[in-house]
C-alpha cells in the first residue's frame, strides 16, 4: 500500500529545496515559485487566497495533481531532482497547451506524482 503523504511533510520537502531566482511581478503576491508553493500549501487546509472548498483534508498527491498554474510544477520538478529528460519533455509540453490547465496536465502526465515523490522521498516512500 503506498503511503500517504500529509501537507506538513510536503511543506518540509519543499523548504529543504533550492530556490529559484526571484522574479518580482507586480501582477502576483510571491516573488519565486518556492514562495508561491509553501505559502499555497500554508493554507491549503482552509480556503486560503483562492477560496478552496475546505469539506475533506486533501494530501500532497491531491495538491500536485490540482495545481493549475504549470511555472509551480516545472520548479519542482526540477529542484527536487526529476531526471532532466523529464524535466525536458514536460517543459516542451507545458509549450503546446492553450490553457494553464492543459499545461498542467501535460506535465503531469510526463511526470506524475509518483516520480516528483520518489525523487523527493526516494522510492520507498511512494
Amino acid at each position: 500500500m503506498k503511503e500517504t503523504i500529509g501537507i506538513p511533510q510536503f511543506i518540509r520537502a519543499i523548504r529543504q529545496l533550492p530556490s529559484d531566482e526571484s522574479v518580482v511581478d507586480p501582477k502576483v503576491w510571491y516573488t519565486t515559485q518556492k514562495e508561491h508553493w509553501l505559502e499555497w500549501l500554508e493554507g491549503y487546509q482552509g480556503p486560503g487566497g483562492y477560496g478552496r472548498k475546505v469539506d475533506k483534508e486533501r494530501d500532497a498527491r491531491y495538491a500536485y495533481n490540482h495545481i493549475v498554474n504549470y511555472k509551480m510544477l516545472l520548479w519542482i520538478i526540477s529542484a527536487a531532482g526529476v531526471k532532466p529528460r523529464l524535466i525536458q519533455s514536460a517543459r516542451r509540453v507545458s509549450a503546446h497547451g492553450f490553457t494553464l490547465q492543459q499545461k498542467s496536465a501535460g506535465i503531469r502526465k510526463i511526470v506524475p506524482w509518483e516520480e516528483l515523490a520518489g525523487a523527493l522521498w526516494g522510492e520507498k516512500r511512494v
